[in-house]
């Protein structure tokens, strides 16, 4: 957690912990995501409850890592504001992803195209909700 008497972080060394941050979400994702296809459970509901376990994965490493929480916003509604926008981006972008191209591409290409868009949008998303800010 930064603290007032900490430097802040510059933009591109947030770019790159957020970076390193999705990468290891993104792991935890594919991989929760492979481990509930072979316990039977249908592509899209088994998408969703793998992104669950991943965003609050890149909550805790976003918030408290890659960007400067900003003290102002409550823990619980940095936490919601995360949760919310990663659901219409990253998990929105994913189902829906999965849901017209599965069939056609297959699973896998599906859900790896669907996180490579939504990765392009989290990062101004997750600014807003740690930090409470777009750009600067």
């Amino acid at each position: 957690m930064s603290g007032a008497d900490q430097p802040r972080r510059s933009t591109g060394n947030k770019i790159v912990r957020f970076a390193i941050v999705g990468l290891a979400n993104t792991a935890i994702d594919l991989a929760s995501f492979f481990l509930l296809l072979k316990l039977q459970m249908p592509p899209v509901p088994a998408n969703i409850v793998a992104w669950f376990i991943a965003v609050t994965f890149s909550f805790v490493a976003n918030g408290f890592w890659a960007f400067e929480r900003n003290q102002a916003i409550r823990l619980r509604d940095a936490f919601l504001r995360f949760a919310s926008l990663g659901a219409l981006i990253s998990l929105g972008v994913s189902s829906l992803s999965i849901a017209l191209f599965a069939a056609t591409v297959g699973v896998w290409p599906a859900k790896i195209g669907g996180v490579v868009v939504a990765a392009v949008l989290n990062f101004v998303a997750a600014r807003w909700s740690i930090e409470g800010r777009f750009l600067r």
